[in-house]
């Protein structure tokens, strides 16, 4: 049977959720968009598909997900997940500490979805602090906030080290040229719908195009520019999938003046015109909306 615990701060509108074995555990972001949150998600059976936005990806065994707040996502068997959730009210108040905040490495320190692999010694750590939480869950006083914000950020120091072990491929960034990356793709997520173009990132950074490129090349597969365009198709699959926008209203909404450019820039990033694509939707695996 699966249970799901909640923590809430009236006074901050902070949430917390912890997810165990829940049958019907999934989030849809423009249905639930107003909770804004992010999650951890940890697979504690054999492997399984996730489906995130409309793809599906392989869900190891014994393995983890972070998973942003815009993220649509469904697990092909939810009840093997163990899940922790929260706003930017219950933990972020804390975005100075940049390594394990909500902009910290574990949720803009790549520009693809980041699964980690558990080894005995990582599933033991995490093991034993989901015991805790659990624990902490049958405490009802006025520090129980607190205990459980100091337990998830203990959750986030232990992910984020596996996570920059096994993402940055032993590449060892200077940490004022890794923030220059992170707060890139930070920017991006905050502006992909205003600004098109690697010159508007870099004045806002006050870099140039060339040092981001640059950076780019040493940190990540992906231009700058590939980042930004990805970012952007990837918001007009889901304004095509999940509303009933037509094309040109989704084109005005992500900052093209001519629904014409926006229909080629479509097409160059997945292959079909939006028309198309969208006729080409069809559910998910898990049969859901």
């Amino acid at each position: 049977m699966g249970m799901v615990f909640k923590y809430s701060e009236v006074a901050t509108d902070g949430l917390f959720y912890l997810i165990k074995e829940e049958t019907d555990f999934h989030r849809h972001f423009f249905r639930d968009r107003k909770l804004s949150l992010l999650t951890i998600a940890w697979n504690r059976g054999p492997d399984q598909k996730i489906n995130i936005d409309g793809v599906d990806f392989q869900f190891a065994s014994n393995s983890i997900v972070s998973l942003m707040t815009n993220n649509t996502f469904y697990f092909e068997r939810p009840e093997d997940i163990v899940a922790w959730q929260y706003n930017r009210a219950f933990y972020c108040i804390i975005d100075h500490d940049k390594e394990v905040s909500c902009v910290g490495f574990l949720f803009y320190g790549s520009n693809g979805v980041m699964f980690m692999g558990l080894d005995t010694d990582y599933a033991r750590k995490i093991n034993a602090l989901l015991t805790v939480f659990l624990d902490e869950f049958s405490e009802k006083d006025n520090i129980q906030g607190e205990m459980l914000r100091m337990l998830l950020k203990r959750l986030i120091i232990l992910i984020t080290r596996l996570a920059k072990r096994q993402h940055l491929n032993g590449f060892d960034l200077p940490e004022e040229e890794f923030d220059i990356v992170r707060r890139f793709n930070l920017l991006v997520e905050n502006h992909y719908w205003q600004y098109h173009q690697v010159q508007d990132y870099a004045n806002l950074l006050n870099k140039s195009p060339k040092t981001l490129s640059n950076l780019f090349a040493l940190y990540n597969n992906k231009t700058p520019l590939q980042v930004i365009k990805e970012r952007i198709a990837l918001e007009a699959k889901r304004l095509l999938q999940y509303t009933d926008k037509t094309s040109k209203e989704i084109a005005f909404e992500l900052g093209f003046e001519d629904p014409a450019n926006f229909s080629r820039f479509f097409k160059q990033q997945t292959g079909l015109p939006p028309g198309d694509f969208k006729v080409s939707l069809t559910r998910s695996f898990t049969g859901k909306n």
